[in-house]
């Protein structure tokens, strides 16, 4: 008699790291592993059907970075365009170009999105669950860590508030992170509510081709007139060449950034009253400085806006755009009503009205069976959760170049694998010593697309490791010369953890 045999289960695919995101941190995350631990296997999964993360997310006009790409750019990458403040474009071309050059194409699975992770100390290993965005096969595979590189954000929503009366507009409203790319605004009256350096950044690139674009705030932001391109830069690099010039250029720019952070928080009225100076140079004679352009709160407490060669306070100034502080009352067939009294005609109306924070990618994570609240731990050196193990995540600065943590964050990453490596170690689990250790926010800003998210985020501790640094100059010290040692941070094999066979009777 024949018996049946089960069929044959499909093996599942494992991988020493999952990089999750390729965007700028994920193809940074790659080229590290792909450089300096040239064994592991990896791969990078991708939700969307493109690399470059807001980079090719993103495509409202105008859009840029409002860092400087010496710093923005990667530490490892010459940033060679004349561009120091760099349109998208440009800035995806060198993404692009990077993951080719490191041998990353391959590495890419596109419309791959990661649904949930979940760690099995027995195993030492993440089993991931990943469903296919373009056709909803859903795949299962495992890996030793799990490197969490998509930001903080959602990109399937941005956000924006309930405005009364939005249903009676007759015109289009459109959010930027959804822009249209029919959307032609020739002639029209465009209003655009928000402040940030999203609003900044679209006034002035459509206000050449729009009839009057009127930027509609309900609370100024500082916004500070930067060279789009750097002089200095540029003699560097005729004088030393590419890589040498690069060097030069951030070393110089990374001082820059953190002499004027410092000053605006140990200075603040001095900060302020410089900015105010300077914004009045810029604006037409008799404009209301103090209403427009004078927030509430000090410099840096949230970020300041950089707009390249002052196009912003260009295009007020030659009467193409007009800046408008008050309270919305309502939407209604042809504009907004304001608190005021006032209204604003408008034919489009833009909602720069922020981001929807989103840690993790919103993936469900699992210890042992119990599943994880992220309110509910610890950010450990800025890179991982407390009672985690095996998974880091990339988080860059909210005060500077987000890619300039995010780079220190990769090397500390491969130093520890390696370390792990050279002594038979599989688990990294960052433990409290003092459970009773006070906390506060993961991220201290005042910007509201993160008070909004801030009780659903991390923690961090009032002592290093548990800080989560905003200063380069200290990361430096913490993840590229200090130990990946730490004592709050246990490095065991789960080879140690296995049962051991009975011994024989009599032995």
């Amino acid at each position: 008699m024949t018996t049946s045999q089960p069929p044959l289960q499909t093996p599942v695919e494992h991988l020493d790291v999952l990089i999750v995101g390729a965007g700028i941190s994920g193809i940074g995350a790659g080229r590290y592993l792909t450089t300096e631990l040239p064994a592991k296997s990896f791969a990078i999964l991708e939700a969307r059907g493109a690399s470059g993360g807001t980079w090719d997310l993103f495509r409202y006009p105008g859009i840029r970075s409002d860092s400087d790409l010496s710093t923005f750019g990667y530490e490892f990458k010459p940033w060679r365009d004349r561009q120091s403040i760099a349109d998208a474009p440009k800035i995806l071309a060198y993404l692009r170009e990077t993951a080719t050059e490191n041998g990353l194409d391959e590495r890419i699975r596109y419309h791959h999105r990661v649904l949930a992770v979940s760690w099995s100390s027995a195993d030492a290993r993440w089993t991931v669950d990943v469903e296919r965005t373009d056709t909803g096969e859903q795949l299962r595979l495992t890996a030793g860590w799990v490197f969490c590189a998509g930001g903080y954000y959602r990109y399937d929503e941005g956000f924006t508030p309930v405005f009364e009366g939005r249903d009676r507009f007759r015109g289009e409203i459109v959010h930027p992170q959804f822009w249209p790319e029919d959307l032609d605004l020739t002639g029209k009256r465009v209003v655009v509510v928000g402040s940030g350096a999203t609003a900044v950044t679209i006034v002035p690139a459509i206000a050449g081709t729009a009839a009057h674009v009127t930027m509609l705030q309900r609370t100024p932001t500082y916004v500070l007139p930067v060279p789009r391109e750097d002089p200095i830069a540029a003699r560097l690099r005729r004088w030393f060449g590419d890589e040498r010039a690069h060097a030069l250029v951030r070393r110089k720019n990374i001082a820059q950034q953190r002499a004027i952070y410092r000053f605006a928080q140990k200075h603040p009225k001095a900060a302020r009253k410089a900015i105010r100076w300077v914004n009045t140079k810029q604006l037409p004679a008799g404009f209301d400085v103090d209403t427009h352009f004078n927030p509430p709160y000090d410099p840096w407490d949230q970020r300041l806006c950089a707009v390249p060669n002052g196009d912003l306070f260009r295009a007020i100034r030659e009467g193409q755009a007009d800046v408008v502080t008050d309270r919305i009352a309502t939407f209604d067939e042809t504009g907004i009503r304001l608190a005021s009294g006032g209204h604003l005609d408008a034919d489009v109306i833009v909602t720069a009205t922020g981001l929807s924070v989103q840690a993790f990618g919103g993936v469900a994570i699992t210890v042992d069976g119990e599943p994880v609240t992220l309110s509910d731990s610890v950010a450990y050196k800025g890179m991982m959760l407390s009672g985690v193990p095996n998974l880091a995540f990339a988080i860059g600065y909210t005060n500077s170049s987000w890619t300039l943590k995010i780079g220190l964050l990769c090397e500390h990453f491969v130093r520890l694998l390696r370390h792990m490596d050279e002594r038979g170690l599989d688990t990294a689990r960052p433990v409290l010593a003092d459970p009773g250790m006070p906390t506060r926010p993961f991220l201290d800003f005042a910007a509201g697309y993160i008070q909004r998210a801030v009780a659903q985020l991390p923690r961090q501790g009032d002592r290093m490791p548990w800080l989560t640094s905003m200063d380069y100059s200290d990361d430096v010290k913490l993840l590229r010369a200090d130990s990946v040692v730490d004592p709050e941070l246990r490095l065991t094999s789960s080879r140690d953890r296995l049962p051991r066979p009975a011994a024989a009777v009599g032995a």
